[in-house]
């Protein structure tokens, strides 16, 4: 079995989000949460940047347009918060594809929007290391 890639660092940034999700519940705008988690990261001691513009590319190439994530937490994980009723294709399918473009290894898609939080590791399979 292949180890977990940033196994305690996923489980630490899971955690903030639970506890974001704990004290505030569903019903938020993405805007809400973002800021509380910015919060929550800053008291767990998580590294983090808010809105981090990340270079794109295609065949090769790095692209003027730039993808900006939710959070780049431990400058190696994209984080995407989401405030729905659940996470749906669209959703899993953007962030995989966002991993690819940027070449970033895992992302995380979390959801506040739902009575309990639902998440997702999401693997870029494209990425060797």
């Amino acid at each position: 079995m292949a180890d977990i890639i940033f196994k305690e660092e996923s489980y630490k940034i899971i955690g903030a989000c639970m506890t974001v999700h704990s004290i505030l519940g569903p019903g938020f705008l993405e805007a809400v949460y973002h800021e509380a988690l910015e919060k929550e990261f800053k008291k767990q001691n998580i590294p983090f940047i808010s809105h981090k513009k990340l270079t794109v590319f295609y065949d090769g190439e790095p692209l003027k347009k730039y993808y900006v994530a939710d959070f780049l937490c431990y400058d190696s994980i994209v984080v995407e918060i989401k405030a729905t009723a659940g996470l749906i294709k669209t959703h899993y399918d953007q962030t995989s594809n966002y991993l690819k473009a940027i070449r970033m290894r895992l992302g995380l898609l979390v959801d506040f929007g739902t009575p309990s939080l639902t998440y997702k590791r999401i693997l870029n399979s494209d990425h060797s290391h």
